[in-house]
């Protein structure tokens, strides 16, 4: 049942995407913790300074670009966590049928890094749209309030 051409194409091509899916994990990781920095640095004046230029189409686009790239990043990062946790579980639980149990054991702890990586980033990605989504609203309240008031 689990002999054929096609099964054996499948193991193979699944096998082969543990790699990328780490190296996307990791860009991930450095994303979400350029991206906190960023956000830090739109608290502490970044926003005060689109507010004061008073130009709600550029904060509108700022906004929607920033709040996008946080929500990608809360949804693809535990995606890669996930394919991270199952892919290696495969070979390893394979190697629990031969006896190998140190294989088993490193196919286990690649399985529950890439878990760990990938709820840490969409923590981030999570609070920090949630965070940007409060700010630019209380932005463009202000920006608005302002032209109706000139």
């Amino acid at each position: 049942m689990f002999e054929g051409k096609l099964v054996q194409l499948v193991h193979a091509a699944v096998n082969w995407l543990l790699e990328p899916v780490l190296a996307g994990l990791a860009v991930l990781v450095v994303l979400a913790l350029w991206e906190l920095g960023q956000g830090l640095g739109e608290r502490l004046g970044g926003l005060r300074r689109l507010r004061a230029q008073g130009d709600a189409a550029r904060a509108g686009r700022l906004a929607r670009r920033r709040i996008e790239r946080a929500d990608l990043i809360a949804r693809v990062g535990p995606m890669l966590g996930l394919m991270g946790t199952l892919i290696p579980l495969g070979p390893g639980l394979a190697a629990l049928g031969r006896g190998d149990l140190e294989v088993l054991a490193q196919a286990v702890t690649v399985a529950f890094d890439t878990t760990v990586l990938g709820l840490l980033v969409g923590i981030i990605g999570f609070v920090l749209g949630r965070l940007r989504r409060r700010w630019y609203d209380t932005l463009m309240d202000a920006l608005e309030a302002g032209v109706a008031r000139a």
